[in-house]
């Protein structure tokens, strides 16, 4: 299956998790290249119906500074997406009841796997604040 199917399945389990209040990261890794962005770490802000993300860009180069944007699910989920199979090939999602990984392989087909949640509890982001 192609990996744009696969990953809306996987971004559907997010939204599940945090309408059930299990969401605790999602965590993009596995970067393409040597790319000076290192990683894309996402966090809830809050459990509400109209959920709100921090998303952080945290960058190799101690010379650019690490980036915060506070997004809606649907803005998170146009973000997250633009940056598969661009930068990188691989996302992970920590709930408190399983963590899902979403991979691409090199011919461009999506899967998923799940495995015993690393997170126990969910902590909510405060933007601005590490």
């Amino acid at each position: 299956m192609y990996y744009q199917e696969v990953f809306t399945l996987f971004w559907e389990q997010l939204k599940e998790s945090i309408q059930e209040d299990r969401f605790a990261k999602l965590t993009m890794a596995k970067t393409i290249g040597k790319p000076n962005l290192k990683n894309i770490f996402v966090r809830p802000i809050s459990a509400k119906k109209d959920a709100k993300v921090l998303v952080k860009l945290r960058y190799q180069s101690r010379d650019t500074e690490d980036e915060e944007k506070v997004l809606t699910l649907d803005e998170a989920f146009i973000f997250v997406k633009s940056h598969l199979k661009t930068s990188f090939w691989s996302v992970l999602l920590f709930t408190t009841t399983k963590d899902v990984t979403f991979k691409i392989n090199k011919k461009g087909a999506g899967s998923i796997t799940e495995n015993y949640p690393t997170f126990h509890d969910v902590v909510y982001a405060e933007p601005g604040i590490e």
